[in-house]
């Protein structure tokens, strides 16, 4: 569900992407899946390429091809705007290589607190 177009590699990096996914259970309870898509740039792909009908294997240059990958926040409260923020947050962390630990980053996101449906912010 989070990359609902397939997965597909990239000849160009194409700009991140956020939607929202309602997903029911069993119990007819919601979850809101925020998914954030990002394309980064492969290293280390084995490919092979063909030379006058022989297939020669080799690796594929890294700045040609872009792979997609997610990040996606599954909960049971709808708050779009504040999942698509944290969303980015972990990703600008991870694309920008911060000195932030990405496992602390989250846990603290995790233990904030989140007022309950029409109360105060």
């Amino acid at each position: 569900f989070c990359q609902p177009g397939g997965w597909q590699l990239s000849k160009e990096r194409k700009q991140p992407t956020f939607f929202m996914v309602v997903l029911t259970d069993i119990d007819s309870e919601r979850h809101y899946c925020s998914c954030l898509t990002f394309y980064e740039a492969e290293i280390n792909l084995q490919g092979t390429k063909e030379i006058e009908g022989e297939e020669e294997s080799g690796l594929i240059p890294p700045a040609e091809v872009f792979a997609p990958k997610s990040l996606v926040l599954v909960s049971r409260l709808d708050y779009p705007e504040i999942f698509r923020a944290c969303l980015g947050l972990i990703y600008t962390v991870y694309v920008d290589s911060l000195n932030v630990s990405l496992e602390t980053l989250i846990a603290n996101l995790c233990s904030c607190l989140v007022p309950a449906s029409g109360g105060s912010q």
